[in-house]
């Protein structure tokens, strides 16, 4: 039984963990120096904002999303747990608060690109930098159903 809750204060340290675990199995495409300086930026910004988490049975978190005003700036799954539906749940979760919900994917994460329109989004513009300016481009998506 996968369990959606919201994130307590003192779980900022799992939550930079799930999003390390995440990142390394999913972003190899990251430059070694690019990956180091996102990092620093997650560690001061997750621990900050109120996240949503999929738990097991013990409370413990499996899975990360972050939604900003509809858009969901993060969605993160320890590796352990790929494959189990705990990433399906939280998009599910967040579409019911939610149900025109946005997001962004890195074009080189074929996988994450795959599993957001299996969900039900679709591409509605691409930049050709992400965020800070960096060579990843970034695929923008809107949930439009399945």
């Amino acid at each position: 039984m996968i369990i959606i809750r919201n994130s307590r204060p003192d779980e900022g340290e799992r939550a930079v963990e799930i999003w390390r675990r995440a990142v390394d199995a999913t972003h190899d495409f990251l430059s070694q120096e690019d990956r180091q300086a996102i990092d620093e930026m997650v560690c001061d910004f997750l621990p900050k904002v109120p996240l949503w988490f999929a738990v097991d049975a013990n409370d413990y978190p499996l899975a990360l999303m972050f939604i900003d005003n509809g858009h969901m700036e993060a969605l993160f799954v320890d590796p352990a747990c790929r494959g189990t539906g705990i990433g399906s749940a939280l998009v599910r979760h967040g579409l019911l608060l939610h149900p025109k919900m946005t997001t962004d994917v890195n074009e080189q994460n074929a996988q994450a690109l795959g599993f957001y329109e299996k969900m039900g989004f679709k591409p509605t513009g691409r930049s050709s930098l992400d965020g800070q300016g960096r060579p990843y481009p970034i695929i923008h998506l809107e949930y439009i159903g399945v």
